[in-house]
């Protein structure tokens, strides 16, 4: 558990294998959904990532600086799913009772460092189902939602435990010719929101 900035402590968000019951996320849950995103009780994290899978909330955020480029986060080395990916920016599940903008704001904190004093535009801008598998080691079936911030102060503190690597990006460019970025490998969730994204406008 990491504290945050008012106290409060947050579980890391790596997943770990199926056959580790007595690591954290063994203890640790999601809140099961229909789609549309209805929920439907809850499920043990491991168990909701791992056979068939269940359908499960989740979201990610795409962080922007004024100039609108778009941070790119590596996944640790030691996440269990997608290691190593690059993801836009940061993504998780919110616990039972609690809002994607609350869950976003807890892993910006933790993950990167980065406080609600930073900005002030946390918002959900889109939600979408998906259902991808990673190799042997489990799978994501989630409906998603998207929420965007810009920060107004870029200063951050990453969490090597969460973060492999940083880096900013022109996000229309990146969108517009992902040939130039095929040495990236993206996680398919952020694929997904930065093209509705992209379409939407």
């Amino acid at each position: 558990m990491s504290p945050l900035s008012d106290g409060r402590s947050v579980s890391t968000d790596d997943d770990a294998p199926a056959d580790t019951g007595d690591h954290k996320n063994a203890r640790q849950s999601v809140v099961i959904v229909d789609e549309n995103d209805e929920p439907q009780g809850v499920a043990n994290r491991l168990d909701a990532h791992t056979g068939e899978g269940m359908r499960h909330r989740a979201f990610t955020c795409l962080v922007f600086d004024d100039d609108g480029h778009l941070l790119l986060a590596q996944r640790a080395s030691g996440k269990r799913l997608w290691d190593t990916h690059w993801d836009g920016t940061v993504a998780s599940h919110p616990v039972e009772g609690q809002s994607q903008v609350d869950a976003c704001a807890e892993r910006l904190e933790h993950e990167l460092g980065v406080t609600p004093d930073q900005y002030g535009d946390l918002r959900v801008t889109d939600r979408f189902e998906y259902k991808r598998h990673y190799e042997n080691a489990g799978l994501e079936w989630e409906v998603c939602a998207v929420l965007q911030v810009t920060l107004d102060d870029v200063s951050m503190d990453p969490d090597e435990d969460e973060i492999g690597g940083l880096l900013w990006v022109d996000y229309d460019h990146l969108g517009g010719n992902p040939r130039y970025y095929r040495q990236l490998r993206l996680c398919p969730w952020f694929e997904i929101a930065m093209r509705r994204d992209r379409e939407g406008r």
